[in-house]
């Protein structure tokens, strides 16, 4: 089964709606014992890295993500749910991350409209399992202001152009992430959510 972290600010009913038609079995859970016997974990995200923090701590879950994280067990975090794997984020003058992967999470230069808001291009840099069947260069739904450095080729399984390439799908091994929302992003986001659910040995039973 897989399990939909809630820490109290994720995008969570849209994401279940997408888990739902694909047909996966999953539950959303705040208890971090959760993490133990999970098939795969998602990790939802809106919002500022220091509530995003925040609320992973006050339910107890950032030791339990991290060990799910180095467990090399299917991982996929969604917008925010990426940008937390690194060392730390510039947001809010400074917030420490989980520190899985180096470098920081930068703000979109003044000269561009903030939010990056609305669909763009997804270009895909290598062969990323949950990308199967989904078109190079497909569009994906965005919104965020701040985005994840490509300096560490060896996770950079997709990027994106807005004034920069920045990072906008992560791939190591199991470990998986998005920038944007493959809940609001129609059939190639649910073929992303059933390529996942099918990595960690969920049946699909839903259409996409």
């Amino acid at each position: 089964m897989l399990a939909v972290l809630d820490y109290g600010a994720g995008n969570l009913r849209s994401v279940t709606r997408a888990l739902a038609h694909v047909g996966c079995d999953f539950e959303v859970t705040s208890d971090p014992a959760a993490t133990a016997d999970a098939g795969g974990v998602i990790l939802p995200g809106v919002g500022a890295a220091a509530d995003t923090m925040a609320g992973l701590g006050s339910r107890a879950l950032l030791e339990p993500v991290k060990e799910y994280v180095r467990s090399g067990r299917p991982y996929l975090g969604i917008c925010m749910g990426l940008q937390v794997l690194f060392e730390r984020s510039e947001e809010d003058d400074g917030t420490p991350c989980l520190n899985l992967y180096d470098g920081a999470i930068r703000r979109f230069s003044d000269g561009l409209h903030v939010p990056h808001m609305g669909w763009n291009q997804v270009h895909q840099n290598r062969k990323v399992p949950i990308l199967e069947g989904v078109p190079q260069d497909a569009n994906f739904y965005f919104v965020h202001s701040y985005f994840a450095p490509t300096d560490n080729r060896r996770v950079v399984g997709a990027t994106t152009g807005y004034g920069v390439d920045f990072l906008s799908v992560l791939h190591d091994g199991n470990i998986f992430g998005t920038q944007f929302h493959p809940e609001k992003s129609g059939a190639p986001g649910l073929r992303i959510y059933a390529n996942f659910a099918s990595l960690c040995g969920e049946a699909v039973k839903g259409g996409i």
